[in-house]
């Protein structure tokens, strides 16, 4: 079989994220009824690319307000577009964040609102509660990404320390009609937990968030803590009446990419293993992965190659270094040093948001001689992971992915391609 293994790859990553693009899944699930005034709101990277959809498939009077991450724009004509960023918040939210409450504060039954939903919403849409100032959540914010916190216990803390999140969104624009549609970039998928569910009810309270907080041993700033303690500071409950003309919608999620893939690397001859959606450390899900990859090598288990792994999801990285490197970096430097150039092996991570962590870089790609040619580099895959440095190392290899902002975002597509080779015992 005459396969480019790289070429194949870099195909799979652009076939999850086409999978999920907002110009191909949002316009079917929009209302039947499309004439009449309609506000549109959103936050997200892919914010901007969903309200180019609403506005060029609407026929009555649209305007709006979205905030979307820097560089992922769209020419909208009518819906104002805002960037900010991610995934600290900066100022420019803070401002859009308060323009989209006061939009959606004093309507009627009468009036409709579409809220456009995607993966970094969260941060982009950051109005703390009253009392909190912005420094004190991003302290707190910056504190729980370095914690190894999973990303549910984050959202947990961001939704009691927020004027948006929780359900209180749809409270705010109370008595009018909600439209939520939403891409997830969670695993599961909850509604509560995509950009921390402003439109749907929270059954997380104030206490989890202050156990949170202890469990990581993060010091937080003394207003965090009397306000989290405060009654006020509880979140809409779901089943609260004031949610009862608030719809939602999820219109892409990650297991809809991964089945994407999965057909284009049949369609390529190979045969797909979908591990699905995981969490944890990137560098021990890479470990987990080298094995399945080592069996598959020598024993034809669980399948035989040719063949791909894949796996979708969310890793964390717990920073200990002072490297450059974000999850998906991490995850192949990992790989790397646990299969050490091992025969007819490849692999890709990458964040389908075209951003991995906080670098320019989507992901990076391994090849079965990345580990030799890296040492003799004089770089070494466990020093390098030690440091938290995969951006270094695959960027020595010129082995980086960088896309541009894809303005959607279902999480990471990590993809192991097995060729079939010689020493294979099964």
């Amino acid at each position: 079989m005459s396969v480019d293994p790289q070429h194949l790859l870099r195909e799979l990553f652009a076939t999850a994220i086409d999978a999920a693009h907002p110009r191909l899944v949002l316009e079917p699930y929009l209302p039947a009824d499309r004439s009449g005034r309609v506000i549109v709101i959103g936050a997200g990277k892919a914010a901007a690319a969903m309200a180019l959809v609403v506005e060029n498939c609407w026929q009555g009077d649209v305007s709006g307000l979205v905030v979307t991450r820097y560089g992922h724009g769209a020419p909208c004509k009518k819906i104002e577009v805002v960037e900010a960023a991610h995934p600290v918040p900066d100022a420019a939210g803070l401002a859009v964040a308060k323009r989209v409450l006061a939009l959606i504060s004093n309507l009627t039954e009468d009036d409709r609102v579409i809220f456009l939903l995607s993966g970094g919403g969260s941060a982009l849409l950051a109005l703390p509660a009253e009392g909190i100032t912005l420094a004190d959540k991003q302290a707190v914010n910056k504190a729980l990404l370095k914690s190894g916190a999973t990303i549910g216990e984050m959202n947990c803390v961001r939704k009691h320390l927020s004027a948006i999140k929780g359900g209180r969104l749809a409270k705010a624009a109370w008595p009018a009609t909600v439209y939520t549609y939403a891409i997830s970039d969670v695993p599961g998928d909850q509604a509560t937990v995509i950009a921390s569910g402003p439109t749907v009810g929270d059954p997380s309270t104030s206490q989890q968030a202050l156990a949170i907080l202890k469990r990581y041993g993060i010091d937080a700033p003394a207003s965090v803590r009397s306000w989290l303690q405060n009654p006020a500071s509880e979140t809409v409950k779901p089943g609260d009446p004031l949610l009862a003309r608030s719809h939602f919608q999820l219109i892409a999620r990650p297991q809809q990419s991964l089945e994407a893939v999965a057909v284009k690397v049949r369609q390529a001859g190979f045969s797909p293993l979908i591990l699905g959606d995981l969490e944890g450390e990137a560098r021990d899900v890479a470990k987990v992965h080298a094995g399945i990859a080592r069996q598959i090598v020598q024993h034809g288990q669980p399948l035989a190659a040719p063949c791909v792994i894949l796996s979708g999801g969310e890793t964390t990285v717990t920073v200990r270094g002072d490297g450059r490197g974000g999850r998906n970096a991490e995850f192949l430097l990992s790989l790397t040093d646990s299969l050490k150039g091992l025969p007819g092996v490849y692999a890709l991570a990458g964040d389908t948001d075209g951003i991995d962590g906080s670098e320019d870089n989507a992901g990076a790609i391994m090849t079965p001689t990345s580990y030799a040619r890296a040492e003799a580099l004089g770089l070494s895959a466990s020093d390098e992971l030690d440091n938290n440095n995969g951006y270094g190392y695959f960027a020595a290899l010129d082995g980086l992915i960088v896309t541009e902002p894809t303005r959607t975002n279902v999480n990471d597509l990590r993809a192991i391609l097995i060729l079939e080779t010689a020493h294979h015992d099964a």
